[in-house]
């Protein structure tokens, strides 16, 4: 067990610690030749199992060092809230005990750190930080709170790769749950919550009495190894969870909510100059993007340099009725390359999988695979958007386009789709090496551009259903050419479908 930090607490968080026999060291000093032997095997097994990895794996990016299911370190010692004077009727306001309980665990970092128990309860708090080496954990029935009065909410300034607010010029409201320059971070429990309670939030943003832009749920800047289980986050003031140029990111069975309509940019997850994530085994239903991955808005992301990359998406169910399901930008100048969506349902929404980006970007988006995706009662599929002409100010190069290219459709299917494709590249900015692979969705619309394209070059393997648009070439199953494209700049878009 954990050491506890006071005997006064009643309610404790299992921690489930393997002791392991004192035998061992004993008998291999005694059997060395046993040993050898059995290095000897360990590493052969290892072998064959990478040669096998390496003839099964398709992105070979991912067969490193993603901790898909690795469960975070233990702490050496446990605190309750309560220990911290935390009263959890839902009217109490609790900042201060969270603080002092973050300023404890502070002070072990060398030690471990800390795990701070939220028992079952109703925790009113203003926003407050973490520290490292920390594990915040949420038992069943514990719900924290945010404060829906934005003179609580501490201002910070502008994002660095935006220049703006993102709503308003100036400076920003900071997160419910804040952290930078971190390192070992954990947010968990039995399914506990962090409510943001947004609903007073989205009122005013719509009546335009906000002077500056509303904060995130949870925000982690510029840190490193955080871990975020078994929780439900919802009613975001403004995007949900937003971890800013953060590096060795895990999202695993994670419910994130909003309402699906009059909840403005409560964006479930935006992995943001991100490097080394997977978000897995996730329910996401929110007011805009289930996930958005950007990397920074115009000339500020383009100066700042710092590309989201390496990103694991997968055993994902979403909903966007505003949005989409899974976008990349529309902010996406410092670039986003190396992305994975495996194994995704989207379900009665008004977009599926989504790329947006504009003159102005620069940037790149490459390297893109999308595999084992069904759309149900979705309005268009698969977009691909150039023309996002959304800017923080008048200070953007008109010149800077991105570049659009190794973009990839594995398995798609599904039904009651409006349009399953549209791909609006420009002369400007044309979506290059496209592929389509084993695609079928039935669609609700009979009419003749239900697969549209403009300004696309790529290629379609075997069975692709609806017919795919005249831009793209024609390959069978086993890669021979059937039919060589005219044109790659054919435009068929229709939005009146």
């Amino acid at each position: 067990m954990a050491e506890t930090a006071t005997t006064s607490s009643c309610w404790r968080a299992p921690l489930n610690l393997h002791h392991h026999g004192r035998w061992i060291p004993t008998f291999i000093t005694t059997h060395k030749t046993l040993l050898a032997a059995l290095w000897i095997a360990f590493f052969f097994t290892v072998f064959l199992w990478q040669q096998r990895s390496d003839a099964a794996a398709g992105f070979l990016v991912f067969r490193r060092a993603f901790s898909s299911g690795a469960f975070p370190k233990l702490r050496p010692v446990a605190f309750n809230l309560t220990d911290f004077g935390g009263v959890g009727d839902g009217i109490t306001m609790n900042t201060a005990a969270f603080e002092r309980a973050v300023m404890a665990i502070s002070k072990l970092r060398k030690k471990g750190g800390g795990q701070l128990n939220v028992p079952p309860g109703y925790w009113l708090t203003a926003p407050f930080n973490l520290t490292s080496h920390m594990t915040l954990f949420l038992a069943e029935g514990a719900e924290i709170l945010g404060i829906n009065d934005e003179k609580y909410w501490p201002l910070l300034p502008p994002l660095p790769s935006y220049g703006y607010g993102r709503e308003h010029p100036g400076p920003r409201y900071g997160s419910l749950i804040h952290g930078q320059n971190l390192k070992d971070v954990v947010i968990t429990g039995h399914n506990g919550t962090i409510n943001g309670q947004g609903q007073t939030w989205w009122k005013k943003y719509r009546q335009k009495l906000l002077n500056h832009t509303r904060g995130p749920l949870v925000q982690i800047m510029y840190s490193s190894d955080i871990f975020v289980s078994n929780i439900t986050l919802r009613d975001s003031p403004f995007w949900t969870f937003h971890p800013y140029d953060c590096k060795n990111v895990t999202v695993k069975n994670v419910t994130i909510l909003a309402p699906i309509f009059e909840a403005p940019n409560t964006d479930g997850i935006d992995p943001d100059s991100c490097v080394d994530m997977v978000i897995e085994d996730c329910y996401i239903s929110v007011g805009d993007d289930a996930i958005a991955i950007k990397s920074g808005w115009d000339q500020y992301g383009i100066a700042y340099g710092r590309p989201s990359k390496n990103i694991l998406i997968r055993n994902l169910v979403v909903r966007s009725m505003v949005s989409a399901g899974i976008s990349i930008g529309s902010e996406m100048s410092g670039g986003v390359s190396n992305v994975t969506v495996e194994n995704l349902f989207v379900w009665n929404s008004r977009r599926a999988v989504r790329i947006k980006t504009a003159p102005g970007r620069g940037g790149y988006v490459r390297h893109i695979t999308y595999q084992n995706v069904t759309f149900e009662n979705v309005r268009v599929g698969i977009v691909i958007k150039t023309d996002y002409n959304e800017h923080p100010d008048g200070g953007f190069d008109p010149k800077a386009v991105p570049s659009l290219h190794d973009i990839n459709y594995i398995s798609i299917h599904g039904e009651g789709v409006r349009v399953p494709v549209r791909i609006h590249g420009s002369e400007e900015i044309p979506v290059r090496e496209v592929t389509f692979r084993d695609m079928s969705v039935g669609i609700v619309n009979k009419k003749k551009h239900v697969f549209q394209c403009a300004f696309v070059e790529g290629r379609v393997i075997g069975t692709v259903f609806p017919a795919p648009c005249e831009n793209l070439d024609l390959y069978d199953e086993q890669g021979h050419l059937i039919r060589r494209s005219t044109s790659q700049n054919v435009s068929d878009i229709d939005y009146d479908i």
